[in-house]
């Protein structure tokens, strides 16, 4: 054949493979459009079992009530800073607060409470109906420190009110919750009630210092007598306004899960010296070497394998173009969207096992080579992966062996909770969510912080982590930070939440589940 011809045949071919990527890229982009045009996230109307709900009705005495009693709450200085360093004479004193701000609930001969681990609170309601399984709401008393710093509005264990704000340290995390659920029994049984399934609530006093006395004591007396739980329902996400670019509107994040937990010390030993003869490397040198090893090689991304995948997917059709486009076809632009997710450390969070060094120490004097380096990392691990995992990363990242690795404590990520139409739990928070807050979009999530809820999977096979709490841009940084507040109007529908909740979960069953459609 001659050159001319064998240069033809390539052309010929080289067109042909064009026009077949043309035609492959097209089919893709028909699929990804038909995709992204037929993604709705609405939910059809079911027919829920009737029930004789108690409507709550706020009369201005009431709010002025729930107002007061809350500010008492925040003013309490529940406060733990170790477990060994916990503010019992405030324990004390929030238990006779409770007392006296919930008589009903104290006296009525429908709930049964007792003290558990000296400071936590376990209340039993009975149903009924014995035969329906029980479920638990969680919430805690303790709060983490607060510095009385001029950078506060108002001091942080003051609860001033402020343009429609309480301002005080656990005014979001999470005596809000507590008192909210509390308030919500108490009106329901001033007016009578008696509901059809029996729940338990229960109270840490340690949540903030990883629950091992009030929690785990909790769980440990529930298992004594045999009680398994239809859903636990804790602290956790929220509902979010205005904090993911282009998503159009709200939207009420479910926590199906919450990352695991590492905390490991890294220390290097070696003669010290005088720092006019120092060595080619110090305990600080190699110790920082290992440090910045770790910081440039993260954990690889991990979007798609755990409950991230399910909130884009719920909350795809909301999302503006071009998001939309990209969110609907996760089969096709994963990679792409767990890149550009990486980029800011609040998405980042949600795609990966995070390391983060939190401590450094290091020399006792300017001119002396110190023997000893350390320093701390806190690894928050995906529900993709196991603290095994993470700590082989360690291991291997650092890659030294001057440098010693120990783990401090630790522990696995949690299951993942159900969040199909089949799920009790999840359906009765999603429908009381719409209830009180009918302009959401409801989504499953993952918690990157840790909860009391972690301690109940022998209890359940269902947790979720939510709090009917409202968080704008800059919101969650009030956590466990400075100003930390809630707004009168949030606090209320807390109470009415909470409210509606219990008496939704009388029910027997859920509706029939709706066949999906579009599947592609």
């Amino acid at each position: 054949m001659t050159e001319s011809g064998q240069r033809f045949k390539a052309i010929k071919f080289l067109k042909i493979i064009f026009c077949s990527l043309l035609v492959v890229v097209s089919l893709l982009l028909t699929v990804a459009s038909i995709r992204t045009l037929t993604v709705d996230g609405s939910d059809q109307l079911a027919h829920w079992e009737g029930t004789n709900n108690i409507s709550l009705e706020l009369d201005p005495q009431h709010r002025q009530e729930l107002l007061t009693r809350l500010r008492e709450a925040i003013r309490i200085r529940t406060v733990s800073t170790s477990a060994e360093d916990i503010n019992t004479t405030a324990l004390l004193h929030f238990d006779k607060f409770l007392r006296q701000a919930f008589p009903t609930t104290f006296s009525s001969s429908l709930v049964r409470h007792e003290l558990v681990g000296n400071y936590s609170h376990l209340f039993k309601v009975e149903g009924s109906q014995p035969d329906l399984v029980p479920y638990l709401l969680l919430a805690h008393i303790d709060v983490v420190p607060a510095s009385e710093s001029a950078d506060w509005v108002a001091p942080p264990f003051s609860a001033e009110v402020i343009d429609g704000y309480i301002y005080g340290r656990g005014a979001m995390d999470d005596k809000s919750s507590l008192m909210g659920i509390l308030e919500a029994l108490e009106y329901l049984l001033k007016k009578g009630y008696a509901p059809r399934r029996g729940f338990y609530i229960g109270l840490g006093h340690d949540e903030e210092v990883f629950g091992l006395n009030g929690a785990v004591n909790i769980v440990r007396v529930l298992k004594q007598r045999g009680v398994q739980l239809l859903f636990v329902l804790d602290e956790g996400l929220a509902l979010i306004d205005g904090v993911f670019p282009g998503l159009d509107g709200p939207a009420a994040l479910i926590g199906l899960s919450e990352k695991g937990m590492a905390s490991i010390k890294l220390s290097v030993s070696m003669v010290p010296g005088h720092a006019s003869m120092p060595p080619r490397e110090t305990t600080i040198g190699i110790l920082a070497s290992a440090v910045k090893r770790l910081e440039e090689n993260p954990m690889p991304t991990v979007f798609g394998y755990g409950p991230e995948r399910q909130t884009i997917e719920h909350l795809a059709h909301k999302f503006r173009f071009p998001l939309k486009f990209i969110m609907s076809n996760l089969w096709l632009f994963s990679p792409i969207l767990a890149r550009f997710m990486e980029r800011k450390p609040e998405t980042n969070s949600f795609i990966r096992t995070t390391t983060a060094v939190t401590m450094f120490n290091a020399g006792v004097k300017e001119n002396v080579i110190p023997s000893l380096a350390e320093a701390y990392i806190n690894m928050r691990i995906h529900p993709a992966q196991s603290l095994q995992e993470a700590m082989d990363h360690i291991h291997s990242t650092v890659g030294d062996a001057r440098v010693k690795i120990e783990l401090i404590n630790g522990f696995d990520p949690e299951p993942v909770s159900s969040a199909d139409e089949k799920s009790f739990g999840f359906q009765i928070i999603k429908k009381t969510v719409l209830d009180i807050f009918p302009t959401v979009t409801v989504a499953p999530g993952m918690c990157t912080a840790n909860t009391d809820s972690r301690h109940f999977k022998d209890l359940t096979k269902d947790i979720y982590r939510f709090l009917p709490l409202w968080l704008k841009p800059g919101d969650a940084q009030r956590i466990h930070g400075i100003n930390e507040r809630i707004s009168i109007k949030n606090y209320e529908e807390y109470v009415m939440f909470y409210f509606s909740l219990i008496q939704n979960c009388d029910i027997q069953n859920l509706p029939e589940p709706h066949s999906s459609v579009h599947e592609l």
